[in-house]
């Protein structure tokens, strides 16, 4: 079975239910490490031999984080500039990541409407699908839970809302699950804007 390593980068986790729901909705699994970065370097202050030795025992890295301004929190871009070296996830001879799944879980302020066009999830994520295929990495189309604004601001249908957040969460199991039994075709998720469509997910109703 696949190790999955979940790195998890927020800043403000407290005042986030979709990430503390769908952190609290994870396998309760030895085959499952929830790594909190911004738990762990308060002071941006990165073990980078600790983190690769994180990626190395694991099979799956799972980016776990809310869309900040189009990409992800701080913390995070600091540990991919520093963690992800030349030499070790890329170039000639690294071989450290190669084969290993990589996915993001990603939650947003906005709706679904608020992606569309151009500023469509997969654009935007784009870097990060560039940084798995240059680290050799099995890409996997992003995860996504919508409505963090309308579900903090009351701005909801609290009945359709909470079977969004209760489905979400499930699903989101589901898919750790089975990462973790290897039950996920890369080839076959190519034909997925995002791994939403695998379960017919819809949005925060208005």
């Amino acid at each position: 079975m696949n190790k999955v390593l979940v790195l998890f980068a927020h800043p403000v986790y407290q005042t986030s239910l979709l990430n503390k729901s769908l952190l609290a909705g994870l396998p309760n699994s030895e085959h499952v490490t929830l790594h909190d970065l911004y738990e762990t370097y308060p002071n941006f202050m990165i073990n980078v031999a600790r983190e690769q030795a994180l990626l190395e025992s694991h099979d799956v890295i799972v980016f776990q984080h809310p869309m900040y301004w189009y990409s992800c929190p701080a913390l995070l871009k600091e540990w991919m500039d520093l963690v992800l070296e030349h030499g070790y996830a890329y170039g000639t001879g690294a071989t450290a990541l190669k084969d290993k799944y990589f996915i993001s879980s990603i939650t947003s302020g906005g709706d679904v409407g608020n992606y569309e066009g151009e500023k469509n999830i997969r654009n935007l994520l784009q870097p990060f699908e560039f940084t798995a295929n240059l680290c050799n990495m099995k890409f996997l189309p992003p995860f996504i839970t919508y409505g963090g604004l309308k579900i903090k601001a009351g701005n909801f249908d609290q009945n359709l809302t909470t079977d969004y957040l209760t489905q979400q969460v499930s699903n989101f199991n589901q898919l750790i699950e089975d990462l973790i039994h290897d039950r996920i075709d890369p080839q076959a998720c190519e034909q997925y804007a995002t791994m939403n469509e695998r379960f017919d997910l819809t949005e925060v109703s208005q």
